[in-house]
């Protein structure tokens, strides 16, 4: 799967998760830049990604993740 189409299946996934049709995903996106971001939409937004792409997050690689582009490096990896 190439990069630009992980961003695309994830700008709906967000985009659900976070209630904001207008959401764009991009590498530097965190949670201080979303409304609505905190732990409880976060795990939510975990689950989401793994059942979509059928993968598991390490507690490991959840900790590497600081922005958008980290959690897609990870994500290129397992899929």
């Amino acid at each position: 799967m190439e990069r630009a189409e992980m961003y695309k299946e994830l700008t709906v996934l967000f985009r659900k998760v976070f209630n904001n049709d207008t959401l764009e995903v991009t590498d530097e996106l965190t949670a201080n830049d979303v409304e609505n971001w905190d732990s409880l939409s976060h795990m939510l937004l975990i689950n989401e990604v793994e059942e979509k792409y059928s993968v598991k997050f390490r507690l490991k690689e959840l900790n590497k993740m600081r922005n958008v582009g980290d959690m897609v490096d990870i994500l290129l990896t397992k899929v």
